[in-house]
């Protein structure tokens, strides 16, 4: 059966002397994985589209198995992105938490959305730093393991929270502060980030200014909590966080 899809290549992985298996993030079948035969070789018609980050429509051949990427047009190839090592080392952080948070053939088309907007914004030039904190916030919820952001996680207040327990998964408001010690303290501006972070549509981003206090106090929350609670130990992560330290973002 052949398929056509909107889709972005989230890794490749070679596969013998020349070809490539290449793993899509589609609007309509949500991940698959294709043989893309002869990839590494230069002048092979697929080569360029079966490289991390290519953005476009893909028709392949679905078998039992893997499928065989047959053609491609690519529409997006993020050459800011690509030829920026710094920013490629966030890309390449953003693509690897999202093969590994989803499962194959899960259709998502807002999720789509979400990953091609982060890409987009990042090779427009906007601040790398917030872009990844906003979706690891909302890659929460797919991971399955969202924490509660609209209210105290232990006596559901709407007060403005005070704290964020990694332990309890959640905001907590003064009066249930004591109920865990080792709970980052907040200021009310990263409450309000945190939560509207996950709510708001990032087409809707616009100028978006933070202070270096302002994100090194969410990427220590957000991290401890993907940490207690993902179970993933991503190379791409360990990387970024060295390339932040060379640039002095520590």
């Amino acid at each position: 059966m052949i398929q056509k899809v909107e889709g972005l290549v989230i890794r490749t992985t070679d596969y013998g002397e020349s070809n490539k298996i290449v793993t899509l993030f589609t609007r309509e079948l949500g991940k698959v994985g294709v043989m893309s035969r002869g990839a590494k070789k230069p002048k092979n018609r697929l080569s360029a589209a079966s490289q991390l980050f290519m953005y476009g429509t893909f028709v392949f051949q679905q078998g039992s198995g893997l499928g065989t990427l047959n053609q491609a047009d690519i529409s997006n190839s993020f050459r800011e992105v690509r030829n920026d090592l710094f920013r490629a080392s966030y890309a390449t952080y953003i693509v690897e938490l999202t093969d590994k948070l989803t499962e194959d053939r899960q259709r998502n088309p807002y999720h789509f959305e979400l990953l091609y907007q982060t890409l987009y914004y990042l090779n427009e030039g906007i601040d790398p730093e917030v872009l990844l904190r906003i979706y690891e916030v909302k890659m929460l919820a797919v991971a399955g393991i969202k924490p509660e952001l609209d209210r105290c996680v232990s006596c559901s207040s709407t007060e403005v929270p005070v704290a964020f327990s990694i332990r309890q998964a959640g905001f907590l408001c003064r009066q249930c502060n004591h109920q865990d010690e080792r709970a980052y303290r907040l200021t009310a501006h990263v409450a309000r980030l945190l939560r509207l972070f996950y709510h708001f549509d990032l087409k809707r981003l616009g100028d978006i200014s933070l202070k270096k206090e302002t994100k090194k106090e969410l990427q220590i929350i957000i991290t401890a909590y993907y940490d207690e609670y993902s179970g993933l130990r991503l190379k791409s992560r360990r990387f970024l966080e060295q390339m932040e330290r060379m640039n002095g973002f520590e």
